[in-house]
């Protein structure tokens, strides 16, 4: 018989079931639905039953654990069910349906809408008028819109609904807080290569809903091979296993009498998987954690994880201009001028990407994480903008000193703008006493060199810079009390609209008759 939406364990179905206890009966099917077929899938025959059947969640199913007493007790509160595909969030649901005396509604997320979700709270308000509780599945339940789970909270707020939710995404990001605030969230966690392996010899073993009456022979490294492709995802450990059983029957057939046992080796899972399907979501919480793990090898100055995290992103469909953008910023933000050639790799490592493309573009972005991870780091970049950005929020905006403005017209040098502008190559290594800064931020210092790297040259200098100052002050040599006797403003090629000449330098106009080869006067030192 053919499910509805809202079949359910009810009183109807266990009259039906021929007066079997409802704790023995198939999940979702009030008593009606069958074990699946030998045509069901393989991973769907040898779904767990019970709660000992389940591999892998030892630390949510384990003896004494909270989650295994609330399911055995039947007092299962709302919860949500967070984990990768393959990890048994279904399974568990099915199993508590299996258990529970709750009329039991299932709803997926993916196929079910607001219209659905009422005609289920209103089937839940029924049952409750009649003395009994619901529990409601509902799985995939983060592609529900803020709406939809607002639709949810008031079922739930006042025990009309009990619910289990299924997730692949991180309910933090995908869930509301109000009803994350409602419902506990137990992780499951990616099956271990042991649990894979138990459930592989399970599977080959059990002849009533497995391989076992093919009588196959696998080679251990086959099943490690299996385990290893399926990412810890039960489910689609089974399905290579099930292709992979099917084309060794298949070549045992062909061989004829040759072939006496159909065997499961490392080429007919080869052949089977074809090639790994990597657990990603470039919107999901797996992209956040691997571009993470990039990031922290790389600042970690390790090549080896740097580019294999890389490799993972790229060989699951990453868009590599993404990660060419992440590392770009890195070079900037992580390198910084301990390296300034790394910004100038990381922009070429785009431009080579972007003008060979893939497969081949895929190299030079390797290279760069390389280079970033062997470069020596330093965030003092970071770190001073950072301090200008305070800067900037806890102190007024004041005006631009008149020694640092420009003065293109009269009526600004009238009004004293690019007065006490001293011009550094006039002075002595090009080094004047000059404040930079408005009044309120003199003397401020931003940037601090963190010594590493090609930062231990630009400490020097500045260091060199403070040293020659120190000197002036002291001797007080080579620094006019005034600006310069020629007003040198307009030679500064930094204040645009001026005509650019050389310190010093005459106006054509100032010429002499019959004069070769005119010499300004002599730099002041």
């Amino acid at each position: 018989m053919e499910m509805g939406l809202f079949d359910s364990l009810g009183d109807d179905s266990r009259e039906e079931s021929s007066g079997q206890d409802h704790s023995s009966r198939e999940p979702f099917g009030g008593g009606q639905s069958k074990a699946p077929g030998k045509d069901a899938p393989l991973a769907d025959r040898m779904r767990p039953r019970t709660i000992d059947e389940v591999l892998g969640q030892d630390h949510l199913l384990g003896p004494g654990k909270v989650l295994r007493r609330a399911i055995e007790r039947d007092e299962v509160r709302s919860v949500i069910f967070w984990g990768p595909p393959g990890t048994g969030k279904t399974t568990l649901a099915r199993i508590i349906a299996a258990r529970t005396g709750a009329h039991f509604i299932t709803l997926s997320a993916v196929l079910h809408g607001v219209k659905d979700l009422r005609a289920g709270m209103e089937e839940a308000r029924a049952m409750r008028r009649r003395g009994r509780k619901t529990i409601l599945f509902i799985d995939e339940i983060h592609r529900f819109n803020k709406a939809q789970q607002d639709g949810l909270l008031p079922a739930v707020e006042d025990g009309t609904v009990t619910l289990i939710g299924a997730t692949t995404e991180n309910p933090s990001f995908e869930i509301i807080p109000a009803l994350i605030s409602r419902a506990r969230v137990f992780v499951l966690e990616a099956l271990g290569e042991d649990s894979i392996l138990a459930l592989l010899a399970s599977a080959l073993e059990d002849k009533e809903r497995g391989l076992g009456d093919a009588a196959l022979r696998v080679e251990d490294d086959a099943l490690r091979r299996i385990s290893s492709l399926s990412s810890g995802d039960a489910r689609t450990a089974l399905n290579i296993l099930e292709l992979a059983a099917a084309i060794a029957l298949d070549e045992s057939s062909l061989g004829g009498s040759e072939v006496e046992t159909p065997a499961i080796g490392e080429t007919e899972v080869a052949e089977a998987a074809q090639r790994r399907t990597l657990l990603y979501d470039k919107s999901g919480e797996e992209h956040y954690n691997l571009i993470s793990a990039l990031h922290k090898t790389l600042r970690s100055s390790d090549a080896d994880g740097a580019i294999y995290w890389l490799g993972r992103m790229l060989e699951a469909g990453e868009d590599p201009m993404y990660i060419l953008r992440r590392l770009v910023r890195f070079a900037s933000e992580d390198v910084g001028l301990a390296d300034p050639q790394a910004l100038q790799i990381a922009m070429a490592a785009q431009q080579a990407f972007h003008f060979i493309g893939l497969p081949e573009g895929k190299l030079a972005i390797a290279e760069l994480a390389v280079y970033l991870a062997v470069a020596p780091k330093s965030e003092a970049i970071y770190r001073a903008y950072g301090r200008v950005k305070r800067a900037i929020d806890e102190h007024p905006a004041e005006p631009v000193p008149k020694h640092l403005r420009n003065a293109p017209t009269n009526l600004m040098k009238e009004l004293d703008y690019g007065k006490g502008y001293q011009h550094a190559h006039q002075f002595d290594d090009a080094v004047v006493e000059m404040e930079g800064l408005p009044d309120g931020l003199r003397g401020t210092r931003f940037y601090e060199p963190t010594g590493r790297g090609f930062e231990e040259e630009i400490a020097r200098r500045l260091s060199r810079r403070e040293e020659i100052l120190a000197e002036r002050l002291g001797r007080r040599l080579g620094v006019p009390d005034e600006p310069p006797e020629r007003d040198l403003r307009p030679s500064d090629p930094a204040m645009p609209g001026r005509r650019g000449r050389k310190p010093g330098g005459r106006k054509p106009g100032d010429r002499k008759p019959g004069e070769r080869n005119p010499k300004g006067p002599a730099t002041p030192r």
